[in-house]
């Protein structure tokens, strides 16, 4: 009789859990429905090795109490957009295309591959050797520690065709700086470097470290003969101790593929320096060819003019 009674008392138990929405509120606090990905991933890489120490960077300066608009930091950032659709500038950001600066190209079937590289660890050398044969040329954003620490691979990168471009001499957050004297010997810095080493004239295209920026340094830049250059594609792929596998990065960057892509990749991946002959052929099958800057900006700013 008491093992009847339990049990009704159960089922009546059950019956107001049911009634009242209680079941669904546990279920939602000990099942969580999985998060779905995010429209704008996170791409940015930490501040590595070669970045200066906050104690030590000239980019480390205070703002003055009369900061303006034009001083105000951004991090650079484009929605990831499936079935070939173009992503839309930040509506925040619109003010860059007064100012020299790109992130995509026209709506045309055009590839501008860039790279970021600051160091060598095998797979640099390995994305040359694909571009090499498969005569497709690529924008590499070097800081000073690769020209001098890789010269001969720098000077590959020149001999075959591709363009070298300033990405800053230490990797500074370039929105701290507080003056335009501060803001050019760090790119004059660069280019001092590359000038010595290399021979030549750096590329005259600048990429922000870390994608930071605000509205002053894109004058600045402009204003000593820069295009800031962005991208309107980027992956999580510079984290070398955590890599995406190939086959769900390839899905990632070909799924997000669009007319006029400026796509940043860092070159010491493992994964890319893997995946790159099989994006190049894939692309190629859905009708891209593959552009410069100079092409993207109607400049001449490249290395072999």
């Amino acid at each position: 009789m008491k093992l009847i009674r339990k049990a009704a008392a159960l089922v009546l138990l059950a019956g107001i859990i049911t009634s009242t929405g209680f079941a669904d509120k546990l279920k939602e606090i000990f099942s969580p429905e999985q998060e779905t990905e995010p429209e704008c991933e996170d791409i940015t890489p930490k501040r590595g090795k070669y970045a200066p120490r906050e104690t030590e960077s000239e980019a480390q300066s205070t703002f003055s109490d009369t900061v303006t608009v034009m001083n105000e930091s951004s991090g650079w950032y484009c929605q990831h957009m499936k079935d070939g659709t173009r992503p839309p500038i930040p509506s925040e950001m619109s003010y860059i295309t007064e100012h020299g600066g790109y992130y995509i190209g026209e709506d045309e079937k055009v590839i501008y591959l860039t790279f970021d590289a600051g160091y060598e660890n095998g797979n640099v050398e390995k994305i040359l050797d694909t571009l090499k044969q498969e005569n497709v040329p690529g924008a590499f954003f070097i800081l000073d520690n690769l020209a001098k620490t890789n010269t001969d691979l720098v000077k590959r990168m020149v001999d075959e065709g591709h363009t070298v471009c300033n990405h800053t001499a230490k990797h500074k957050d370039m929105t701290k700086m507080t003056s335009k004297e501060g803001f050019a010997a760090e790119l004059r810095a660069m280019e001092d470097v590359y000038r010595d080493k290399i021979g030549g004239e750096i590329a005259r295209y600048y990429r922000p470290p870390e994608g930071k920026f605000n509205e002053q340094n894109l004058t600045w830049a402009d204003e000593l003969g820069y295009k800031t250059i962005f991208w309107s594609f980027a992956y999580a792929d510079w984290d070398n101790a955590n890599q995406m596998s190939r086959e769900k990065a390839i899905e990632k960057i070909i799924t997000n593929t669009h007319n006029g892509e400026v796509i940043l990749l860092h070159p010491t991946s493992k994964t890319n320096a893997e995946i790159l002959p099989e994006l190049i052929a894939k692309w190629r099958e859905m009708g891209f060819t593959f552009g410069t800057l100079d092409e993207l900006t109607g400049q001449k700013g490249g290395n072999n003019e």
